[in-house]
């Protein structure tokens, strides 16, 4: 479709770029046009097109237009087991209640699960994940149609999944349409045997491609991974060669100064998952040492049974609220750099780099966000009220690759919210 949206206020999230008025037009899944609103003819003279019939002009009535966020570490398909196992450590929640439903969890029950939380990434203003979970294939048809972006990362462990299969989907997945794509992966080093992932580690080599996977969540991991290698699971991992060509950890909470030190050597990216890291009592992040270091950090929301929402807005003030307790500095990670590390972070650690900032040639991954809501007024500061004050209830468009899926409470899905709810409640009843 060609969309032009004007009259908005436009942040765009390209380094050393302010906020600014102007108007923003989409050819296909592209912006070919970001700037001040001139007129249509000095416009052209910058386009290789002379003449475009628009399919939509959106009067933006002065709101907010950005880059839609990078939920950069989430399992779609736990939607089923959204308040179903709270309230326990960790390793009872896993052992004992996530791991025997999703025993009985089929590939179309993910899909239409994964579903489910589409709904909500783009009530939120999410416009790409990074998921991990159990069946890729029918993740990836589900978030095909859907028209939603999704980089799915290998889940191997000791129990499902193998590293042919992360091989076989990275081969099959890389190349199955514009909104999937697939990055090597694992699910942590204490699911996985030295077998197994020495095995990951050189399909890595192989491909000369970057390893994702949950890392140093808890107190007893990084323990008992000492107990086993005489190494925090990181300084393990990497005495295999498993980042020797980039990647990242999810959660990294519990993490030396050592560790820090191999994250800026290997060029890693530290995902945080405040809201789920607080729920099941794991830890916080140290999110400032990591900035100091120059580690790059991105925000996810780990997934629906241990968060239980998927929500960036709260992740964001979450990510900056618990720094500053941490530190006991007030001053401690900016507002501004939690808002780059739910958008321009989240797309460079997802490989999406034509989808970090808003400029001529990326792809049309923007949101909307109502700025005439109480809690975005008065406008003294939009991009630190996005982080302070911002709500879901803020987001009134979501657009992935040139389509809005998402507008003022509307969804423009092949699949209807009754049609998912309905299957959804299906596979609760029977499974739970």
């Amino acid at each position: 479709m060609n969309i032009r949206l004007y009259n908005a206020r436009i942040l765009t999230m390209a380094e050393g770029q302010e906020l600014f008025e102007g108007e923003i037009w989409v050819q296909g899944d592209r912006i070919i046009y970001v700037g001040e609103t001139i007129g249509a003819d000095e416009v052209y003279e910058k386009l290789p097109a002379k003449c475009i019939i628009w399919d939509r002009e959106i009067d933006c009535q002065g709101n907010l237009l950005m880059p839609g966020f990078k939920n950069a570490h989430t399992h779609s398909g736990m939607t089923l087991l959204r308040s179903y196992a709270d309230d326990l450590p960790l390793d009872q929640w896993l052992n004992h209640k996530i791991f025997p439903v999703e025993a009985r969890m089929t590939g179309e029950d993910i899909a239409e699960l994964s579903k489910l939380a589409i709904l909500e990434y783009l009530t939120g203003g999410v416009t790409a994940v990074f998921d991990m979970y159990l069946t890729p294939e029918t993740i990836a048809e589900a978030f095909d149609q859907m028209g939603m972006r999704c980089v799915q990362v290998g889940a191997v462990n000791n129990f499902s999944q193998s590293p042919g299969l992360v091989e076989e989907m990275y081969q099959k997945l890389n190349h199955a349409g514009p909104l999937l794509s697939y990055i090597i992966g694992f699910h942590a080093e204490y699911t996985c045997s030295r077998e197994l992932l020495e095995e990951i580690a050189g399909i890595a080599h192989k491909y000369k491609t970057p390893v994702f996977t949950h890392l140093a969540e808890t107190e007893k991991e990084v323990a008992e991974c000492r107990e086993r290698y005489g190494m925090t699971p990181l300084a393990f991992l990497d005495s295999l060669g498993m980042f020797d060509y980039g990647g990242g950890g999810y959660h990294c909470v519990h993490m030396t100064p050592e560790d820090i030190a191999i994250m800026k050597k290997r060029g890693l990216y530290a995902v945080t998952n405040p809201g789920s890291n607080a729920k099941l009592a794991s830890g916080i992040a140290p999110v400032t040492d990591f900035l100091k270091a120059g580690v790059p950090v991105a925000i996810g929301t780990d997934g629906p049974a241990s968060n239980n929402c998927l929500d960036m807005f709260r992740e964001m003030f979450l990510v900056t609220g618990l720094a500053k307790l941490r530190d006991r500095d007030a001053a401690a990670v900016d507002a501004l750099e939690v808002l780059k590390m739910a958008t321009v972070n989240g797309a460079h650690a997802m490989g999406l780099r034509d989808a970090d900032v808003l400029k001529e040639g990326k792809l049309a991954d923007l949101i909307m966000i109502d700025l005439n809501q109480p809690n975005m007024q008065p406008l003294n500061n939009i991009p630190k009220n996005l982080v302070y004050s911002g709500s879901k209830e803020n987001v009134i468009m979501t657009m992935v690759g040139g389509n809005i899926l998402y507008e003022k409470g509307n969804f423009h899905t092949k699949d209807s919210p009754e049609e998912i709810y309905r299957r959804v409640e299906k596979i609760k009843k029977r499974i739970c």
